[in-house]
């Protein structure tokens, strides 16, 4: 057994998802031995500074990159830290928290990949790519429904923030294991049907997905799916999951991902993974959005086993 706790690093642009993939991962560990930290708490200024200076909450230098990179390097090591916290409803700070590392520790937001010593702190590396109108939408939904927002000041708000996340965010791609993106089929638009798309670099070892599929007679045009591609240069793996795949063409990957947890496939489905609130507040079940979480989940399991 890994004698550190086990840290997740996810990044992805604001409303890439990152808290609702979260959320059913922490549910499969168990929330008693997860600890959550958001890098996003360490801005350097608050909302009326960054407006005042004309820098944008993306930007490296508005944020405290040395002490994220410092705070990681305590957390993997089991030691505790004093996390600041940004109020993002009133756009100030609220008094730091202190925070011990249970043994998984996710860590999400905008910059968690943005210097070497950052990345080496982690044991497994997801970045989250939504196609872009799609993240849009999700936003001006959390935005205006969490924090005050009209859909006029969200949009101009993104076009500000445009050429940090091209410049600062999506380049941090590269240094992922496995890069997430959930895109709509050209038929269906609604959150719950999202196909996902998951890139699997070589930087960590994969379950032998190919060989499942091919036990399951699928093929490439199945719901369920394996092909080579290449990312950023680089040759990928990339396992696609349908919105419209049922329970039996996923039934085989459950067991595969589930068979290195505490929990066989039935239990694992039990647990709040795949949920995602409709636009009038029904939970809705993804199944691709399930498969990503089981999948990432194995990945902390075999880094606290070593591999």
């Amino acid at each position: 057994m890994s004698g550190h706790p086990i840290l997740l690093g996810i990044v992805g642009d604001s409303a890439a998802g990152k808290t609702t993939l979260t959320r059913g991962i922490a549910q499969i560990l168990g929330p008693e031995n997860v600890t959550i930290i958001c890098t996003d708490d360490y801005h350097r200024y608050d909302r009326r500074q960054r407006a005042e200076k004309g820098i944008t909450a993306l930007h490296p230098d508005c944020n405290y990159l040395d002490i994220i990179q410092q705070h990681l390097a305590l957390l993997r090591t089991g030691q505790p830290i004093l996390k600041p916290i940004y109020n993002h409803t009133t756009g100030a700070f609220d008094p730091p928290e202190y925070i011990e590392p249970k043994r998984y520790v996710i860590v999400e937001g905008l910059l968690g990949f943005t210097t070497r010593g950052m990345r080496d702190c982690y044991d497994v590396k997801v970045y989250l790519a939504p196609p872009e109108p799609l993240r849009t939408r999700w936003k001006i939904k959390r935005d205006t429904a969490k924090r005050g927002y009209t859909e006029e000041e969200v949009l101009a708000e993104m076009r500000k923030r445009e050429p940090d996340s091209e410049q600062y965010i999506r380049p941090q791609r590269g240094g992922a294991d496995l890069v997430v993106s959930f895109y709509p089929s050209e038929k269906v638009q609604e959150d719950s049907q999202l196909n996902v798309r998951l890139l699997l670099r070589p930087t960590i070892p994969h379950p032998d997905f190919l060989e499942v599929i091919t036990r399951s007679g699928a093929h490439t045009k199945s719901a369920v799916r394996m092909e080579l591609d290449r990312d950023m240069g680089k040759p990928v793996d990339v396992l696609e999951v349908d919105g419209h795949t049922t329970d039996e063409q996923v039934r085989d990957l459950q067991e595969v991902l589930c068979g290195e947890g505490p929990y066989d496939a039935a239990t694992c489905m039990t647990f709040d993974i795949g949920k995602l609130v409709g636009t009038t507040g029904e939970i809705l079940q993804s199944h691709p959005l399930a498969i990503s979480q089981l999948l990432i989940t194995y990945h902390m399991l075999k880094a606290s086993r070593g591999y």
